[in-house]
């Protein structure tokens, strides 16, 4: 077998492993639409490569508002490799304890949130910390994880505890330990790792969820959308009004940020 067509079949695998989770998706869609529904957002979070699936999510063609993705190029762009903004510096910092907070101390967050943590290892501190201090401010949170990667694992943090520990929900990539998937003769280390692949597939079901959701209770989403299927002009227009509605959701996270009583 082609090694395209071995990767294909573990492509296949991991839709299995997807499919097995509808229950929690439709569980989670619930939650996040229930956010939306109430006038919230749905607070992000990836670091590293975890950061495409956040993407994924809001903005691109297809996704709709609602969501509040919290990037950090210091965790995130490194695509000059190495030198200023390199790999290696995202690598340490992404396991300095104490980041979380001070990202999250930004936005004036509510009960009525809720929120999405990306990492595949579901090991490293700040994405950890990042679900640890959503919980503290009584937001539920639901971890994207490889669960055999995790498992196999061990923790960054002193005390052992993992991204799953901070979690009400635990959605599985499907992704194999390692996350490289195929093996070649004469190489003794995998390539062509799935969990960016898993992740992607849960996104945009919980994606399809949430927007029918949305639509039951009389709040259809303005979906960014090709000119080619809609016209241009309704392009257009749906581009400019999901960008302000996400402008007016944002302000909400900033509204009281410093002034504790007001939140």
């Amino acid at each position: 077998m082609s090694y395209t067509k071995q990767y294909l079949e573990r492509a296949k695998y991991i839709t299995s492993i997807i499919a097995h989770q509808e229950p929690t998706i439709c569980e989670v869609a619930e939650l996040f639409a229930q956010s939306i529904l109430k006038g919230r957002m749905v607070h992000l979070f990836g670091s590293g490569h975890s950061r495409i699936m956040v993407e994924e999510m809001w903005p691109r063609y297809g996704s709709f508002p609602g969501f509040n993705p919290i990037v950090e190029l210091s965790l995130t762009f490194h695509n000059q490799v190495v030198g200023a903004n390199g790999q290696r510096q995202a690598m340490f910092l992404e396991n300095v304890s104490g980041l979380a907070a001070r990202i999250l101390r930004n936005f004036d967050t509510s009960k009525e949130d809720s929120a999405l943590i990306i990492s595949s290892s579901g090991c490293n501190v700040v994405p950890i910390e990042m679900a640890e201090q959503f919980k503290l401010r009584k937001i539920p949170v639901v971890a994207l994880v490889s669960s055999l990667h995790l498992e196999g694992s061990n923790s960054k943090r002193t005390d052992g505890k993992k991204l799953v520990d901070f979690a009400d929900y635990v959605l599985d990539t499907g992704a194999p330990l390692g996350d490289a998937m195929i093996k070649l003769e004469g190489l003794d280390t995998p390539v062509s790792p799935g969990s960016t692949l898993g992740g992607v597939l849960l996104i945009n079901c919980l994606k399809a969820e949430i927007a029918n959701i949305l639509v039951r209770n009389g709040k259809p989403p303005k979906v960014l959308s090709s000119g080619k299927i809609v016209g241009e002009q309704r392009a257009n227009d749906l581009f400019e009004s999901a960008y302000d509605e996400h402008a007016h959701l944002i302000a909400k996270l900033y509204q009281n940020v410093g002034n504790p009583g007001l939140s």
